[in-house]
C-alpha cells in the first residue's frame, strides 16, 4: 500500500515516515504543501493519505475536498494539533475517514493509520464521545462556515495578523479583512478582539499572551483599510 504524507514540517514528515516504517508493506510518499499534494496524488496514486490541516497556500480542509473530488475511494486520515470537536466534525463532514491528534502517542497514530488503511474509521474515544453528545454544536453557526472561514479563525486564534493570514492562505489583505467582517456579522462578534476571543474559546489556536494586542492592532488596521 502506498501512503502519501502531507505536512509542511520536514521533522513531522520524517517522524511519521519512521513510525509507519514498522509496516514493511507500506510505501511512503511525501508532500510539503497543498500544491505538492495534488501533484503527488495524481502521480503516485496513493491508497491512503495522511493529511495535516495547517498547510501553506491551499488549506488542509480545501485540499481534503479536492482530493475527495479527484478520487473519493482513497481514504484520508487527518493528523492535526487542532483537535477541538468543531474542527473534527467539519473534517469528518468533508469526507475524512479518521482523525487523530498530533499530541497522541505514536502507538495511537499508528493504530489510526492501520484502521483507516483497512477501510475502517478512526476517532479517539474522548473526541468520539464529545461528538456523540453533540458538544460541537454548542455554537451551531460555526458548523455553517466554509473551510476558508475556519482556516482564518484558526490563524487568528494563533495570533496571526491580517497581513500574515493573507500571506499564509495566498490572498490579498483586503480579501482577508472583508472575510473577517463577514465572520463578525455571522458570529455576532462586533469587534475583531471579540472574533479572536471566540476562535480561542472554540479551541482553534494556542491562545498566545499577545493575542489581545494583535486583536487591537488588527482592529485599527481593518477600520483604516
Amino acid at each position: 500500500m502506498k501512503i502519501l504524507i502531507v505536512d509542511d514540517h520536514p521533522i513531522v514528515r520524517a517522524g511519521l515516515h519512521r513510525l509507519l516504517g514498522v509496516e514493511p508493506q507500506w510505501e511512503i510518499a511525501e508532500a510539503a504543501s497543498g500544491q505538492e499534494a495534488v501533484a503527488a496524488f495524481r502521480e503516485e496514486s496513493p491508497q491512503l493519505v495522511i493529511l495535516d490541516l495547517n498547510l501553506p497556500g491551499i488549506s488542509g480542509l480545501e485540499l481534503l475536498g479536492r482530493l475527495r473530488i479527484a478520487n473519493p475511494k482513497v481514504p484520508i486520515l487527518v493528523v492535526s494539533m487542532y483537535d477541538n470537536p468543531v474542527y473534527v466534525a467539519r473534517v469528518l463532514d468533508a469526507g475524512a475517514r479518521g482523525f487523530v491528534s498530533k499530541n497522541a502517542p505514536p502507538e495511537q497514530i499508528l493504530e489510526a493509520t492501520r484502521r483507516v488503511a483497512a477501510g475502517r474509521s478512526y476517532i479517539d474515544a474522548e473526541t468520539a464521545q464529545e461528538l456523540a453528545l453533540g458538544h460541537h454544536r454548542a455554537s451551531p453557526s460555526l458548523n455553517d462556515l466554509s473551510p476558508r472561514d475556519l482556516e482564518i479563525l484558526r490563524l487568528l486564534a494563533d495570533g496571526g495578523s491580517l497581513t500574515e493570514i493573507a500571506r499564509a492562505i495566498g490572498v490579498s489583505y483586503k480579501t482577508v479583512a472583508n472575510r473577517c467582517s463577514q465572520l463578525k456579522a455571522k458570529l455576532a462578534t462586533p469587534r475583531m478582539a471579540d472574533l479572536i476571543r471566540l476562535a480561542v474559546a472554540c479551541g482553534f489556536g494556542r491562545g498566545e499572551p499577545e493575542l489581545l494586542a494583535v486583536a487591537r492592532s488588527d482592529g485599527r488596521r481593518e477600520r483604516g483599510a
